[in-house]
């Protein structure tokens, strides 16, 4: 027997992830004994529920979105964990409205997401997610960690530069073609 503590251990969570998967029932056989201690069976199995996710940001990436995702299943597989489904999608780091990301931050199933680099998840607020979904009992396990800070800190920088850009060339091109209905209807 082990307590909930050692698994937690064991599963590289924190105490309050395995006492929520202990509450709903994700650990089998999992009981109280008569004074409140939550005991584990060493025979007891998780069912872990693993996706990987992908993201390009644009569709000209798309060739790479394939390898990218192929990467992660190779990666999830050689550390033994069986990959219940792989979301691709194609859009900025920046965009909070994300169908694919935002599916699987709604899925209580899910006990590990596994992405190639921070980035791929989100530009900004990474911790934020990674400590909410801690919470809920599932880990994110980033394969390639920034060399360094610096590096990190300047692809944000320039990522940013580039979306507000964008958004600002947008903003741009509908103020155009509405002086241009308005001059049309006018006529």
């Amino acid at each position: 027997m082990k307590t909930l503590k050692q698994y937690a251990s064991e599963h590289g969570i924190r105490y309050r992830a395995a006492w929520n998967r202990f509450r709903i029932g994700k650990i089998e056989g999992a009981f109280k004994d008569e004074y409140g201690k939550i005991l584990i069976p060493d025979t007891a199995v998780t069912n872990p529920y693993v996706v990987c996710y992908a993201r390009v940001s644009s569709s000209e990436n798309r060739g790479n979105l394939d390898k990218q995702a192929d990467r992660l299943v190779a990666y999830a597989n050689a550390k033994g964990y069986a990959v219940k489904d792989v979301i691709k999608e194609c859009g900025s780091g920046l965009n909070d409205s994300r169908r694919g990301l935002l599916r699987l931050l709604n899925n209580s199933v899910v006990t590990r997401i596994v992405v190639e680099h921070k980035d791929r998840l989100t530009r900004f607020g990474f911790v934020y997610l990674e400590q909410w979904m801690q919470s809920r009992g599932c880990t994110i396990e980033v394969i390639n960690e920034a060399a360094s800070d610096k590096d990190d800190l300047m692809q944000d920088f320039v990522s940013l530069v580039t979306s507000f850009t964008a958004r600002l060339y947008g903003l741009r091109l509908s103020r155009r073609k509405t002086e241009r209905l308005i001059e049309e209807l006018k006529r």
